[in-house]
């Protein structure tokens, strides 16, 4: 049973009320749903498109001076770390990223190619340069610097100063300090929490509904089957069983193995690819788009294309940016939990070196052997990519492989492990969210976590089913991260705050010593 007098139900309620009026006015009224989702969508990137620009490139010149500075050296909580270096990696990996990831190292420079920026034209060498620079600086520092800046005030909340509570709304009342609970101020934190909870369940469900379907085609071309329904009811359940047993066990017995092996499968991958593929060019595609991304790293974080108003910020670093902050409160959260005795300097190097590095190794590898393939022509990857068929393509470009059909199946494998270790990192911090007053060394109920691991493998089952409109689901999602963004913003407002009154008297040597010592 759930342990029902430790939890939230009104938050429970409302977030599942409102998850549940959205989809059934989706199912009834698709077109204006879809018209009313895109409005809002094309407002909001108008008005905060550039802020939201500002913000993200703001928040890793932040961390790169908070992580040289004497702050740095302040270690989240008592005692050695819970988890090995490599776990801790993986684990920050895997949640941060999920199978839909390897559907955009394979696909999305081809999105670049067709309509490259920065003035650079299609068919040219500059469109392929591009396109990998472009796919690489999308899931590179500035993406994850949004999950560290998100997770850092969390943790010093939950590990630093000792308050109760694993939630956005627990962290934003400790920053009041004891100022009184006012209905107006109890309001404001359901409504942050149910922003979360809704975020979590929209961004997830499109995770599902676009990797599901890929994961079936892949599946179905070994077997030799037609895609359907009942194969993605399959697929779901099999991701569903992994997660959930996985949620029920603990992070030490269950993500922390499932993300440690998906590692290795991820690499083993990968180097495959490199040996076996035109490692040659892929090498020196890679480097040319580190060089490219990085010569350039100022002005792709900051293009607006105010003259030409051509659409690619809005529609791919704008919405990317909005993209990622859907993720940040629950991998914040996540990130709080595993990273118990480390220091703020190395979760920042963690998050985004380790993330990055990870990032870089897998879109430099699968990315160019993809782009490698429309070049020889052995695959139109392009074409494919620009009439819909991204997923058919991945399955041509790995069948280039010797013996092809073990890469697709290692390739689904490492797909759905990928796509568990996410949700099951959403699953533990929505029951967090739900469970008040959780403490240093308390995880919420087992049970709970099923719960919410039930709920999120059920809730993109059903708009599957009935065929719901997914893009107009994820815009929906992505509009709820501008509220985000600025409870973000307050919580990192909180979090120096606290940091000055902690630690800004001590020397670097003192604060260095206390960190040795705990």
């Amino acid at each position: 049973m759930l342990q029902t007098k430790k939890l939230d139900m009104f938050l429970i309620l409302t977030s599942l009320a409102v998850v549940a009026a959205i989809v059934l006015g989706l199912t009834m009224y698709p077109e204006a749903g879809k018209d009313a989702a895109n409005y809002l969508f094309n407002l909001f990137t108008m008005i905060f498109g550039a802020p939201v620009l500002v913000a993200v490139f703001a928040s890793v010149l932040f961390l790169t001076v908070l992580g040289f500075s004497k702050y740095g050296s302040i270690k989240l909580g008592e005692g050695q770390p819970e988890y090995s270096t490599f776990s801790w990696v993986s684990m920050m990996i895997c949640a941060g990223l999920g199978s839909a990831t390897v559907y955009w190292a394979f696909c999305e420079w081809a999105y670049y190619f067709n309509a490259p920026p920065l003035g650079f034209h299609t068919g040219t060498a500059g469109a392929y340069e591009i396109g990998t620079a472009y796919n690489l600086f999308h899931w590179g520092i500035s993406a994850w610097a949004t999950y560290c800046i998100a997770a850092l005030p969390v943790a010093y909340h939950f590990h630093v100063r000792k308050n109760a509570g694993l939630s956005l709304s627990a962290v934003c009342t400790a920053i009041r300090g004891g100022k009184k609970m006012t209905p107006v101020w109890k309001a404001t934190c359901r409504a942050i929490d149910t922003i979360f909870i809704f975020t979590c369940f929209g961004g997830l469900s499109i995770t599902l509904g676009v990797s599901v379907p890929m994961v079936a085609e892949i599946l179905c071309h070994v077997i030799g089957i037609t895609p359907s329904f009942q194969v993605n009811l399959g697929i779901i359940i099999a991701i569903s069983a992994v997660f959930s047993l996985s949620s029920y066990v603990g992070i030490s017995k269950g993500m922390a193995r499932i993300s440690s092996m998906n590692t290795y499968f991820a690499i083993a991958f990968c180097l495959a690819v490199f040996l076996l593929g035109p490692t040659l060019y892929i090498t020196k595609s890679t480097v040319n788009g580190l060089g490219t991304m990085f010569q350039n790293y100022v002005r792709m974080s900051l293009w607006t294309d105010p003259v030409n108003n051509g659409g690619f910020p809005e529609g791919w670093t704008i919405f990317y940016w909005l993209y990622w902050i859907t993720y940040t409160p629950f991998v914040g959260l996540f990130i709080t939990k595993v990273s118990k005795g480390r220091t703020i300097r190395a979760v920042i190097m963690n998050t985004l070196l380790s993330g990055s590095a990870g990032c870089f190794f897998f879109f430099g590898i699968i990315g160019n052997f993809s782009q490698n393939a429309n070049i020889t022509k052995a695959v139109d990857v392009a074409g494919l990519v620009g009439s819909g068929q991204g997923n058919q393509a991945i399955v041509q470009i790995m069948n280039t492989l010797p013996m092809g059909w073990f890469f697709i199946i290692l390739f689904a494998v490492i797909s759905v492990l990928f796509l568990a270790t996410t949700l099951d990192s959403a699953a533990y911090t929505m029951s967090a969210t739900v469970t008040p007053g959780l403490k240093a060394g308390e995880d919420p109920s087992p049970m709970h976590r099923l719960f919410w691991c039930l709920l999120l493998a059920a809730v993109p089952l059903a708009m599957m089913f009935i065929n719901a409109p997914l893009n107009t689901i994820k815009t929906c999602a992505i509009v709820t991260s501008v509220p985000l963004t600025f409870i973000v913003g307050y919580m990192v407002y909180g979090w120096i705050k606290w940091m000055k009154q902690d630690y800004g008297l001590k020397s670097a040597e003192t604060i260095a010593a206390e960190a040795r010592e705990k």
